[in-house]
């Protein structure tokens, strides 16, 4: 038995294989689903939060930046 691996979605119960991997498969085929529902609810959290932290704006105007000065430890 041969294995691939790849991500997609599901469309209505429908899950799409992509088109480089049609070719080999025969009429009958094994499907194992693996899904983390925990990496699900963590992705739309750091959707939410991207959307705060790029409405952020911090004005520079007439600052004056010292290589040196912010390098010193």
């Amino acid at each position: 038995m041969n294995a691939f691996e790849f991500t997609t979605y599901v469309e209505n119960g429908i899950i799409k294989i992509p088109e480089k991997y049609r070719k080999n498969l025969s009429k009958e085929i094994k499907v194992i689903v693996l899904f983390d529902a925990v990496q699900k609810a963590s992705r739309l959290e750091k959707r939410k939060s991207l959307k705060k932290i790029t409405s952020l704006g911090i004005p520079t105007k007439g600052f004056k930046f010292d290589r040196e000065e912010a390098n010193e430890r």
